[in-house]
């Protein structure tokens, strides 16, 4: 078998440690893989790229399409981007996959039969990263779920299900709230489901869903959801089976696809040999099914599950009622060398097929019957030092136009003006919401000449948002108490 190219990089932290343990194993289990060795991090961050990464490192991912990457430190203070989050976006990384399992009575947990996968939406929502100062008193994060990106998500999901004979996905959101974002989310995930008539499909909001998997983790098969959710419940569920350290991850795209460790760089105790390999070794694991050597993953894995069995752990999972040894890294990787060619006598053996050659998300046609969109107002957002809203209305009211008129004031997205309440706390940031005068249909021109009354008053307007219908249905939120 030729050897497949594959990115490494060896991180910060406990990174470069739990790197060359887990690349001595995937030697001695025999992976046909010719690993290059970019540089990435804390040491990129502090020669000046905000990114944590070097453009002769896009090249090396770009040709290689796997990168099998340990932690990495963001440098504290402003203007440093998550690496994390730069590679998923720009390589197009849009599937987190994140499998959970208990191990007990041998990794101590109150679970017993934990067998479940975290499917999360890896690009969008908070995780954009799109952030702003608006004001003195308040800072914004865009949400953006987009319909393209949720159809891609879901469909993996489902597809991911079906081929590895799960029976049961359990969308998460929290739509009673968010409900354009998140409930398009929820809407898409029902419409696509009915294309998987053999699937269990069920929703939960996620407050009760993330107190439902922390006590019952059993009854979830595969989980989606949304970036920020997702990334918040997968680290729940490695928790509850045992240890955070034992879960690794795979971040797949059409053409690239990134593997690693759950857990951060752990500084604290980077450089002793303390740090437990195997979230960075599963991670490695989902990789060898990835590039087409699943025969060389189970032996991996099964030699790691016997490792467990026969209680020689590191210091993060050792429990003197269930383990025989305590060990440091290095003497990690060797236990797990040593049994290479054997299988668990209790856990269940691991047993892997060949990857599908057919794509888990078929290429997307943009809708060709697009919805009418209507104009109907505009946001204005403002930074006002007054705390009365009948003032502010006051200075805005003669702003409006022949063509829209103001209707509502918010503060922090609650209702103040007309008919508010003084009890209702306010910061300097507020919105005036123009709509539509009776009879009358706006358009850019009619913003920007609302825009410009609203400039000659000299109010700091800092931010507007246009308000559409969408097929006649608003596509804009009311203001809280509206």
């Amino acid at each position: 078998m030729s050897k497949t190219p594959i990115t490494v990089a060896y991180g910060d932290g406990i990174g470069p440690e739990i790197m060359a343990a887990v690349l001595r194993i995937l030697q001695a289990g025999g992976a046909q893989i010719a690993p290059e060795v970019i540089e990435i991090g804390e040491s990129v961050y502090l020669r000046g790229h905000s990114s944590g990464i070097e453009d002769t490192a896009w090249d090396s991912l770009r040709r290689t399409k796997v990168f099998l990457k340990s932690p990495i430190t963001t440098p504290q203070g402003g203007g440093y981007k998550s690496l994390n989050v730069t590679v998923r976006k720009t390589l197009g990384l849009y599937a987190n996959v994140r499998p959970v399992q208990s191990y007990e009575p041998f990794v101590t947990t109150k679970h017993k039969s934990i067998d479940l996968t975290i499917v999360r939406e890896n690009e969008e929502d908070l995780y954009a990263g799109i952030e702003h100062q608006q004001t003195e008193e308040v800072v914004q994060c865009l949400k953006l779920i987009s319909k393209p990106g949720t159809e891609r998500i879901v469909r993996y999901a489902l597809e991911f299900a079906r081929r590895n004979g799960r029976r049961k996905v359990t969308c998460i959101t929290k739509d009673n709230i968010m409900k354009l974002t998140d409930g398009l989310f929820h809407r898409m995930f029902n419409e696509i489901g009915e294309e998987y008539p053999e699937l269990v499909k069920e929703h939960m909001i996620v407050d009760i869903g993330a107190a439902r998997l922390a006590e019952m983790p059993e009854r979830f098969d595969v989980i989606l959801a949304p970036n920020l959710y997702g990334d918040i419940l997968s680290d729940i569920a490695a928790e509850v089976a045992g240890s955070v350290g034992l879960a690794g991850s795979a971040n797949v795209g059409d053409e690239v696809a990134m593997f690693e460790a759950v857990h951060g760089s752990a500084p604290d105790i980077a450089g002793k040999g303390l740090a437990n390999p195997s979230g960075l070794l599963q991670g490695a694991i989902l990789m060898l099914v990835h590039i087409g050597q699943p025969e060389v993953a189970a032996k991996i894995k099964n030699a790691w599950l016997r490792t467990l069995e026969d209680g020689i752990h590191t210091g993060d999972i050792y429990d003197e009622r269930v383990s025989e040894r305590k060990v440091g890294t290095a003497e990690f990787a060797d236990a797990v060398i040593a049994r290479l060619g054997q299988e668990p006598q209790r856990l269940r053996p691991a047993k892997f097929g060949q990857p599908s050659q057919e794509p888990m998300v078929p290429l997307m046609v943009r809708n060709q019957n697009p919805a009418k969109k209507e104009l109907v107002g505009i946001d204005v957002f403002f930074n006002w030092r007054g705390t009365k809203p009948e003032e502010l209305a006051a200075l805005l009211k003669p702003l409006g136009t022949d063509r829209l008129e103001l209707k509502l004031i918010t503060n922090r997205g609650v209702k103040v003006w007309p008919g508010g309440f003084p009890e209702t706390f306010r910061t300097d940031h507020w919105r005036g919401r123009f709509m539509a005068v009776e009879g009358q249909t706006p358009d850019h021109h009619a913003i920007v000449a609302l825009l410009g009354k609203v400039a000659q008053a000299g109010m700091d307007f800092i931010k507007t948002e246009h308000l559409y219908n969408f097929d006649g249905k608003p596509g804009y939120s009311l203001g809280q108490g509206q």
